[in-house]
């Protein structure tokens, strides 16, 4: 991750981490709860979860499975590890870099959650390919963001980023570019709140 864009990163979400929980968690649990439903996840699997921030799905995790839950941010990450332990469920927390910490653990991990992170990251198809790569043979991942379609990316859409990206995000980045090349395919692909937002099941090849 480049420095200074991961300083830009961590200073963001500095801001965000005293109010994130009561500005989103209600307007998303529905969608989070759907993604993990798809996921499927089964005790004695091995799940990863990039850019975990305050620790939202980890309530949602069935118990018997064991995560690692991965942020660049220390007080996101300090929001999460309040909500420790969790009967039933193994976790444990780092403060890393996601794209390295996956590049690490090649093969490691059953499935990945990939919650708000590819349209955060600073390489957003980096962050998808080290996940795949991450995963088992058949292994799946599921990814709930906010995509723009293929194609030409607008102006207004482009007009409307210059104020998301103040904010920690980027609404420009389409996802199939991101999945080329990848040992990986789309299993399902949902519209989630309006449309705004995709809930996307992918299986790595066997």
């Amino acid at each position: 991750m480049p420095a200074r864009t991961a300083a830009r990163n961590i200073a963001v979400y500095r801001r965000w981490a005293p109010v994130y929980d009561a500005l989103t968690g209600r307007m998303l649990a529905p969608s989070r709860e759907r993604a993990l439903a798809l996921l499927g996840l089964r005790p004695g699997e091995r799940v990863v979860l990039p850019g975990v921030g305050t620790g939202l799905d980890l309530p949602l995790l069935p118990p018997g499975v064991s995560a690692a839950g991965i942020d660049i941010s220390p007080e996101m990450l300090a929001r999460a590890r309040a909500r420790l332990p969790l009967p039933g469920r193994d976790i444990e927390l780092a403060l890393a870099d996601a794209v390295q910490f996956l590049r690490e653990r090649p093969g490691a991990f059953d499935a990945a959650v990939l919650h708000l992170v590819l349209s955060v990251v600073p390489d957003g198809r980096a962050c998808l390919h080290a996940a795949v790569a991450a995963l088992r043979p058949a292994g799946r991942a599921v990814v709930f963001d906010k995509f723009a379609p293929g194609g030409p990316v607008s102006a207004a859409r482009r007009a409307v980023n210059l104020a998301a990206s103040r904010l920690g995000t980027d609404i420009t980045r389409p996802f199939g570019p991101m999945l080329a090349g990848s040992p990986a395919r789309v299993v399902r692909d949902d519209p989630a709140l309006h449309g705004l937002y995709r809930i996307i099941l992918l299986e790595r090849d066997k």
